[in-house]
């Protein structure tokens, strides 16, 4: 497998000290690597933007304009899957990095040998496959991973998935669905199914996910999908 890791710093000369180390790094491990440099977060999102991908993320917590927790933040509202790892010089932001679900913080001046330890970790994640459900569309198959979902809607002959970029109709039950899923999703209502992980807010009468995308919440449901959404985040 190869690897897409991207470095953001705005330091020149520590940006390619970690470049070097990386591809060191992935050397002795015996890793294909292909490694991006950016000077800044907006340069990574513009790339970002354009449908590149990556799988590690080395990204340094104190760049001026957009921080590394910003874009951090940007990455994980994308449903970007990657493995975050911040780069710091000082620890107060360690808390912000549980939002995101980092892997890591690494102190400057870097170790080697810590970097290493961390891409292994990184790798081994990676390797565990995250859930996905397999689709059925107007006769192409789609693998669909359940991060991506945000939630389906039931008509009368068929369903709607709704993902942050796009929607895929299939005739299937919505409680037949909801079998083929992982308990990160909830029904919230007779005609909708939603996934837990994208849940942004809850109150009496509905639920607001990623992408301010709203759905109903049947009467007396709402202590259930409370407790429902808390054991599962």
């Amino acid at each position: 497998m190869d690897y897409k890791i991207a470095i953001c710093d705005d330091s020149n000369a520590d940006r390619e000290s970690i470049a070097a180390m990386v591809r060191r790094c992935a050397e002795a491990a015996g890793r294909r690597v292909q490694v991006s440099e950016f000077p800044s977060a907006e340069s990574f999102l513009f790339q970002y933007a354009g449908g590149r991908n990556y799988d590690i993320l080395l990204l340094d917590v104190e760049m001026r304009g957009i921080s590394g927790i910003e874009l951090a933040k940007r990455v994980r509202a994308e449903r970007g899957r990657a493995e975050i790892v911040f780069i710091t010089s000082h620890f107060e932001f360690i808390a912000e990095g549980y939002e995101v679900d980092a892997l890591h913080y690494l102190v400057k001046p870097v170790s080697e040998e810590k970097l290493s330890e961390v891409l292994d970790r990184a790798a081994a994640r990676l390797a565990v496959e995250p859930p996905s459900v397999i689709l059925s569309v107007e006769g192409a198959t789609v693998k669909l991973f359940e991060a991506d979902i945000l939630y389906a809607e039931a008509f009368a002959h068929y369903i709607e998935i709704h993902t942050r970029t796009d929607v895929y109709r299939l005739k299937e039950n919505i409680s037949a669905f909801k079998e083929r899923l992982s308990g990160d999703f909830y029904r919230a209502h007779r005609s909708y199914l939603i996934n837990l992980k994208a849940v942004e807010r809850i109150s009496r009468t509905g639920v607001t996910l990623a992408g301010g995308a709203e759905v109903p919440l049947s009467r007396g449901k709402y202590d259930d999908v409370n407790r429902a959404f808390i054991e599962r985040n």
